[in-house]
């Protein structure tokens, strides 16, 4: 299989999972949404809803392919998904956790970019 679809299937697989939990305690109205872009290599999980009178709108997770790598654009999730991106086949040279500043991803163990 192409390197590019199993990374991608690898990311939609994590992404649905952490999507289809139970909400968080304490939200009245909340909705998981999944975002799949397969043409422009992005994907998304936003959380969405109202806790106490606040409205909630926020990214969970966002990770793109780009230039054959997978680059961890936003992570919000307790333990962190590069791990379990390295567990479904992605070499670690091959993730970039983007959410950190360059001069900082040489001192991660992944791809500086």
């Amino acid at each position: 299989m192409d390197k590019i679809i199993s990374y991608r299937n690898a990311i939609k697989k994590i992404i649905t999972r952490y999507g289809t939990g139970s909400p968080p305690e304490g939200f009245e109205e909340y909705e998981s949404q999944i975002v799949f872009d397969d043409e422009n290599g992005h994907f998304y999980l936003m959380d969405i809803g109202w806790s106490k009178m606040q409205r909630i709108h926020g990214c969970v997770l966002h990770i793109d392919l780009k230039d054959d790598k997978v680059w961890i654009q936003q992570d919000w999730t307790d333990s962190g998904v590069a791990d379990e991106l390295v567990a479904e086949g992605i070499k670690k040279e091959d993730i970039v956790l983007a959410f950190h500043a360059p001069y900082k991803r040489p001192f991660t163990g992944y791809a500086v970019a």
